[in-house]
């Protein structure tokens, strides 16, 4: 067995789209190989700023050689049939081809060998074919060379089993030579093997992991921090972007003037990582921003770092005096008084502006506060400047502020701090793992933030296809749910929906007036509510994701969606929660055996019979005691299980239900429902839909597996 070793060394990759390069040079070198025939043990990818490397071992130094039989045409088959079999196997006569004997007669076999051909070879052939086809997401021509690269390319090292795999690649030959850091050890470097080109580069102070890089800046960083009484504030996306912009880490650490942290410390953050890819530290004992930052170089200098710290140091308070202008102007001009500002920024071309956004979130944030126990006033204020932040010059230099610097201006203006959390708070969770809104009125206006998007794109037909969801819809109904859940909020969705379509409507009408293509307004509704568009039925698709997660069973969920109207998320998740604790009982595991019965046969019965048994059955036609006690059970039974579920007690409303199992054991063993007497067997019928009735109070039984 033999070893590949190739490197694509190139200007500099962006850091961005090195792990991905990597992967991709992985995937596209092995997958050709093993289609190729040639199975390896073992593949590795690396990515430094100016090379993709890749080490694939275990690889044969031949293919196998391949025997085939191909059967053919019959013999005294026409001409132009036996020209054709033997130009696909490659054959020149048909004496070349043995004759076999079937059931069907004799056929001509064609005998195909194959020497298997060099792994080198396959190399050669299928390296630049890799190189022309590279999915990279921005690449460039340089030269009068066509291939794309995402920076030049200048060199390819390709070495398998200790020699090098000769072909032209790009306009350039293949050979054995790499080279070290661009400043550090720029000569040219010789390796026929991985081992040697691993260690040979890190002489030439190159470290090829990128994942070393990372934790040796990460060590370093809290290192340096740590010897200056002062803890690194973690960012790991920084962390991975500064890992992918050297290849010789050295950390080192800058000051800036202390009249900067006057400006609220994430804008003192945001711009140094923006910026200048720096690193925030702090007080541990405060927890508030020190005026220091750590930088990484990609050098070791003569001086130690001292100009390289120095020309930071001028440039990060050149973009920090930017940023105490920006707070400075921001904070001359209230939040409301940004409002008419917003008419200028278009939210959507057939949802208007975000002005006009802003006045259905207020309405809406309004109607939602009277259900949660929020305060409607405070609810409104918080939703009316909720986007205010975005025509701040901070905002515009820093979009990622959005909302929290429309907290720190209210704060500024000494609004009430429920409604500044809000401004906050409201464009929260934005993923799976970030948290949810604190308080009722942030909640509040989160919840009418993301209904009044998915109700807006519903409307216009916008919804999500398949994999693309490109206004992020699938996001905020997530979002809305665990705001629901999370913090055991009750809200019914369909009459919030009705309510943010209605404040849709003069936006609607405006945009299209005239355009019968767009009569929307009048047909929402509809689209909300009815076939393909059915807005609940997403909710419900998304609400079965964050259960299935957090592993309730699937046909639990079914089971309680089948009853229809259930658009209370809580409820939702109580029903389902006590029905899976409930079917966990030996009670609840018979009842329900004993309730599909009940219910298949009353589907066949019903379907073979053209109507429904849904009527009370008559006690006078009872004709054993099994059925007079299950009728006794079920009087019982059915208004206490309806009271808890009235009361949203299902623990109580499972737990009557647990009454019957026993009635309903006996009925089944002792009495025939399809009697020959057509009076009794209607009356037993109509007993079983009893049954039924019963237990859908709760959930559908027939949806639930087992």
């Amino acid at each position: 067995m033999a070893d590949l070793l190739l490197e694509l060394f190139s200007e500099e990759i962006p850091a961005r789209m090195q792990k991905r390069a990597g992967e991709d040079l992985k995937k596209l070198v092995t997958d050709a190989l093993v289609e190729a025939g040639c199975v390896y043990e073992h593949a590795t990818a690396h990515a430094t700023p100016r090379r993709l490397a890749l080490a694939v071992t275990g690889l044969p130094v031949a293919q196998a050689d391949v025997r085939e039989e191909r059967k053919g045409p019959r013999v005294g088959a026409p001409e132009k049939a036996l020209e054709g079999f033997l130009r696909s196997a490659g054959l020149t006569s048909i004496d070349q081809c043995e004759v076999r004997e079937d059931k069907k007669g004799s056929f001509y076999v064609a005998l195909i060998e194959k020497t298997g051909g060099s792994t080198a070879d396959v190399i050669a052939a299928l390296v630049p074919k890799v190189i022309s086809g590279f999915p990279w997401p921005k690449s460039m021509r340089w030269g009068a060379g066509e291939v794309r690269w995402v920076r030049p390319l200048h060199s390819i090292l390709c070495v398998f089993d200790g020699e090098i795999v000769p072909f032209e690649a790009a306009g350039i030959v293949s050979g054995d030579t790499t080279h070290g850091h661009r400043f550090l050890a720029p000569e040219p470097i010789n390796v026929r093997e991985f081992e040697a080109y691993e260690t040979k580069l890190r002489e030439a102070h190159v470290i090829l992991s990128a994942d070393e890089r990372a934790e040796i800046i990460h060590q370093d960083a809290k290192t340096l921090a740590f010897a200056q009484g002062l803890e690194l504030v973690e960012d790991d996306a920084l962390l991975r972007e500064t890992a992918g912009l050297v290849e010789w880490p050295v950390v080192l650490m800058g000051t800036f003037s202390q009249d900067f942290l006057a400006v609220p410390p994430e804008v003192l953050t945001t711009s140094m990582k923006a910026h200048q890819k720096c690193f925030s530290v702090r007080d541990p004992k405060s927890g508030k921003l020190a005026n220091r930052f750590i930088l990484v170089s990609n050098m070791i200098a003569a001086d130690g770092g001292d100009a390289i710290v120095a020309g930071n140091e001028r440039v990060i308070a050149a973009r920090l005096s930017d940023a105490r202008f920006f707070w400075d102007q921001d904070r001359k001009d209230s939040l409301e008084a940004r409002l008419s500002d917003l008419e200028q920024i278009t939210f959507h071309a057939k949802l208007g502006t975000q002005r006009e956004r802003v006045e259905r979130i207020e309405d809406l944030a309004g109607e939602i506060a009277g259900f949660i126990g929020a305060d409607k006033a405070l609810a409104q204020q918080a939703a009316r400047l909720a986007k205010c932040d975005l025509v701040t010059e901070m905002v515009g230099e820093f979009p990622e502020l959005q909302g929290l610097m429309g907290r720190y201006y209210a704060l500024e203006e000494g609004l009430d701090a429920q409604v500044a959390d809000a401004l906050a708070q409201h464009y929260q969770p934005q993923g799976p793992s970030d948290p949810v809104p604190e308080g009722p009125v942030a909640q509040a206006v989160a919840l009418a933030d993301k209904l009044d998007t998915l109700v807006g794109f519903w409307i216009i037909d916008e919804k999500p296809t398949g994999s693309k969801d490109p206004y992020a819809l699938r996001r905020a109904a997530l979002g809305f749910i665990r705001i629901v859940l999370e913090h055991g909020l009750h809200l019914k969705i369909s009459p919030l929906m009705q309510f943010a379509m209605s404040r849709l409507g003069p936006t609607i009408e405006r945009l299209y007036e005239g355009d019968s293509r767009y009569d929307l307004v009048r047909s929402a509704h509809g689209n909300l509510l009815r076939g393909d568009n059915y807005l609940l039925g997403f909710f419900a698709d998304r609400l079965k994701v964050y259960l299935r997660d957090k592993g309730a069973r699937h046909d639990l969920i079914d089971a309680v969606f089948a009853l229809g109207g259930q658009d209370d998320l809580s409820l939702i998740v109580q029903r389902v929660e006590a029905l899976g604790q409930f079917l966990d009982t030996d009670d609840g595991a018979n009842l329900l055996a004993g309730t599909k019965r009940a219910q298949n046969i009353l589907r066949i019965e019903e379907k073979k019979d053209g109507r429904s048994y849904d009527g009370a059955p008559d006690p006078a036609l009872f004709a054993q005691d099994e059925e007079r006690n299950l009728a006794t059970a079920m009087d019982g039974v059915e208004g206490r299980a309806g009271d808890a579920v009235r009361s949203k007690d299902f623990e109580a409303a499972m737990g009557a239900l647990a009454e019957l199992r026993a009635p309903v054991d006996a009925f089944f063993d002792a009495v025939t429902v399809n009697a020959d007497d057509a009076a009794l067997r209607e009356n037993r019928l109509r007993l079983l839909s009893r049954i039924r009735a019963a237990t859908s109070q709760v959930a559908n039984f027939s949806k639930v597996e087992g």
